[in-house]
């Protein structure tokens, strides 16, 4: 009856084609990829944004650079001068001194993370401040008490448990931007992840795409015999072929020569490469637009006219302002702790050294001018 006959798989089409696919190249920047918003973990997605676009990594170093200059003013002189010589030689790690490295750590962090925590670290007699440290942010917790004025720093043990770190009256810690249901801050870089993916996509894509051009691939195609004549004949030039493309990669010029009917293509050089400038820049003015740099103190002359550059030179300053007005209390608590283990007033006063960007901005203006000049000669028409 052949109820018990096992069936035959179905036999394949004879001659059937198959396709060799290539694997999608992608960005090593793969933090990206997976972000999420509002997840545990964004500090690593924020690092990889400053180490993929190097737009971003300037501007945030640009900003450290010009909220720095701090003084601090006492009444004492005799402790004024030994405050100064403080600020300037404290120990910050890794061989920096001075309080000028602390706080360049720590705006980093503060820009990067969204919030910054550092520690005062006294000798062992407690009569003197040995190091200013930045901590790590990603290994820091807050726990909040009663009320909002109320809360403490813990860290996470190698038991998983969370504790409290100790001595916190020697810990500092600044959230930037803080919002009313979160204590940790918010990130500049925040509202970046999407658009720096779509960034990276692009450039990679470019990336790829420059390089099928130049590495070009060839169809050798022989015709006119058939049978085992025709197998040893393409095997023949085959053979030929490569011979010829190695000694190109050697450096040498080697000659291709067949006998009959040969005809020799090039894969896919043909193919457009597509114009990247448009959605690049209106990606990067996004980006930059979140920094509060002004384009033209990063290089780039987005039909920047000069009362432009001077309006954007005047929000700048009060951005600075505001950032200043946040770590200021951090230097006030440093210099305080200095003044009371030495038996002097405590009452300080923080000076800023003005913020002046005449200088940039006159540097950037002659840079747009001799671009919008060679711009000009670029396009007269004789």
């Amino acid at each position: 009856m052949g109820f018990w006959k096992r069936k035959e798989p179905p036999a394949q089409a004879a001659g059937a084609a198959s396709a060799q696919l290539r694997d999608a190249s992608r960005h090593p920047f793969s933090a990206l990829d997976g972000y999420v918003p509002l997840r545990h973990g964004e500090t690593a997605v924020y690092r990889a944004i400053r180490e993929g676009v190097p737009v971003v990594d300037a501007a945030i170093c640009k900003l450290v650079r010009l909220c720095g200059g701090v003084g601090v003013a006492c009444r004492d002189r005799a402790a004024q001068e030994g405050l100064d010589r403080f600020l300037r030689t404290v120990p910050t790690g890794r061989g920096q001194r001075g309080v000028q490295s602390f706080l360049d750590c720590y705006l980093d962090s503060l820009f990067t993370c969204g919030r910054a925590v550092g520690e005062i670290v006294p000798d062992r007699t407690g009569r003197e401040v040995a190091a200013l440290l930045c901590g790590n942010v990603s290994q820091i917790e807050i726990q909040e008490g009663a009320t909002p004025l109320d809360f403490t720093l813990c860290a996470r043990g190698e038991d998983g448990m969370v504790r409290p770190l100790p001595r916190q009256e020697l810990l500092l810690f600044t959230p930037f931007q803080p919002e009313a249901e979160a204590p940790y801050g918010v990130s500049l870089l925040r509202s970046m992840p999407f658009l720096a993916e779509i960034l990276m996509k692009i450039f990679q894509t470019v990336g790829a795409n420059w390089e099928r051009a130049g590495a070009m691939r060839f169809a050798v195609v022989c015709r006119g015999e058939n049978g085992a004549a025709a197998q040893e004949r393409c095997d023949r030039v085959a053979r030929e072929w490569s011979a010829a493309m190695q000694a190109g990669r050697e450096g040498s010029l080697r000659d291709f020569v067949v006998a009959g009917d040969v005809d020799i293509r090039v894969i896919g050089a043909d193919g457009p490469i597509l114009d990247s400038q448009v959605p690049v820049r209106q990606i990067l003015e996004q980006l930059v637009a979140r920094t509060g740099i002004p384009p033209f103190l990063l290089g780039l002359s987005w039909s920047t006219t000069e009362r432009m550059s001077s309006q954007q030179a005047d929000i700048l300053t009060s951005e600075i302002a505001a950032i200043r007005r946040s770590v200021e209390p951090v230097v006030e608590r440093v210099c305080e702790l200095w003044l009371r283990l030495h038996g002097f007033d405590s009452r300080v006063e923080v000076v800023w050294d003005e913020v002046n960007l005449q200088d940039e901005d006159m540097a950037a203006r002659a840079e747009l001018y001799h671009a919008q000049a060679r711009s000009l000669k670029g396009g007269d028409v004789t």
